[in-house]
């Protein structure tokens, strides 16, 4: 069993995770698109999920794996058809998250009109730091300033302030769609600056000075030998 590590020592499983696409418009501009009009959401599977230290197994089948840097938002109740406004009351918790995508693979699909979940959800996709929990900022949901380097080179800098759907949206939005449940997180989407990542490459992510998180890139056919 999957379980989140929270810093006041607390634990909680890894449910789904609801990851949400062209959250930030820079990042949209940089994939050639723009914002949409209704958030762009895909599911990773809690199979996904590796914690700080980890390994990224990065899969044959893709000649070109990004790295997508995001604040998570774990769910700490069950969550259904709520405001807005309600939002905060349903938050465990944030960490900072990388969601890992065979860039490729997802183009294909998306040439083809078929879903990501292969370019998405595979196995270790999802590394995500030790969770902050919600009860140390108070009655608010607070802006965090989120970075990834790689081999100590920055790639992505930015700010959740930015983001073109807030976090308490989101989740409103994600509890009229679905029921929401303890351990269920979600991705808020990328900042400007993805880029492709490959075997030997060490990845550092920090949200604030909150969380950090660093994990390894690993061919598969290294790792399963």
């Amino acid at each position: 069993m999957r379980k989140y590590k929270f810093k006041n020592g607390k634990e909680l499983e890894v449910k789904t995770m609801f990851c949400v696409g062209q959250n930030y418009a820079k990042h949209a501009a940089e994939m050639g698109g723009q914002v949409a009009t209704d958030p762009i959401i895909f599911i990773k599977p809690p199979q996904a999920y590796i914690e700080n230290g980890g390994k990224i197994i990065l899969p044959d089948m893709s000649k070109n794996i990004h790295h997508e840097v995001e604040l998570v938002v774990v769910i700490g109740k069950e969550c259904k058809n709520i405001s807005e406004d309600d939002a905060i009351n349903y938050i465990a918790g944030y960490a900072v998250g990388i969601d890992v995508t065979m860039r490729d693979v997802q183009k294909q699909s998306k040439d083809n009109g078929l879903p990501w979940a292969v370019a998405k959800g595979f196995y270790s996709s999802a590394p995500i730091s030790e969770i902050i929990p919600a009860e140390n900022f108070g009655d608010q949901i607070p802006f965090f300033d989120l970075s990834l380097k790689v081999n100590n080179q920055l790639r992505q800098n930015s700010s959740t302030q930015y983001m073109e759907r807030s976090v308490a949206k989101l989740i409103e939005y994600l509890s009229r769609v679905f029921t929401l449940e303890p351990g269920d997180c979600i991705f808020t989407g990328t900042p400007e600056g993805v880029g492709q990542i490959v075997n030997g490459d060490i990845l550092f992510a920090e949200l604030n000075n909150y969380a950090a998180l660093s994990v390894e890139c690993v061919a598969q056919n290294s790792f399963f030998k």
